[in-house]
C-alpha cells in the first residue's frame, strides 16, 4: 500500500502548478524545529492521503484526493520566517491560512476547494474558519 501512497501522491503533487519553486521556497523556512515547511507539508500530505485511503478502505467514505493531497501540501505556504521578532508574526497561528490560501490560489492556481481545505486546517483556533468539507474536517483534525 505504501508503494501505492507514495505514487498517488507525487504524481498529484506534480501537476500542482509551479510545483519545483513552491518546494524551493518552501525549503527555505522551517515549521517545527529543524523541519523545513517543505518537508513539514510532503509529510501531512502523505499522512494524510493515507489516512483517508484507510477510512475509505474502512468505512467506504470517498474523498476527494487531488484535493486533499494538494490543499495539505499547500497548508503552509505562507512564504516568510515566522520566528523572527515581528509584530506582524504575533498572530501568525491565527493569519497563516489565509495567507496561505491566498498564495496557493496567485502561485499554483488552486481551485476553491483547496483554498477552503488551506483557509480552514488550523481549526479550532481560528474558530471562524470551520471545515465544510470531507476532505478539509479530516485534514482539520
Amino acid at each position: 500500500m505504501v508503494n501505492i501512497i507514495e505514487r498517488e501522491l507525487c504524481t498529484n503533487l506534480k501537476n500542482i502548478k509551479n510545483y519545483k519553486q513552491v518546494c524551493k521556497l518552501e525549503s527555505l523556512y522551517y515549521q517545527h524545529g529543524k523541519t523545513t515547511v517543505y518537508k513539514h507539508s510532503r509529510n501531512v500530505a502523505y499522512y494524510s492521503l493515507l489516512w483517508a485511503k484507510k477510512l475509505e478502505k474502512r468505512f467506504n467514505i470517498k474523498f476527494n484526493y487531488k484535493n486533499l493531497i494538494v490543499g495539505a501540501f499547500l497548508h503552509d505556504l505562507f512564504l516568510y520566517d515566522w520566528h523572527e521578532k515581528d509584530k506582524l508574526h504575533r498572530w501568525h497561528g491565527y493569519r497563516h491560512p489565509l495567507t496561505a490560501s491566498k498564495n496557493a490560489r496567485e502561485m499554483c492556481d488552486a481551485n476553491e476547494e483547496t483554498t477552503k481545505i488551506i483557509e480552514t486546517h488550523m481549526w479550532p483556533l481560528t474558530i471562524t474558519k470551520v471545515p465544510r468539507s470531507k476532505e478539509a474536517f479530516w485534514y482539520a483534525l
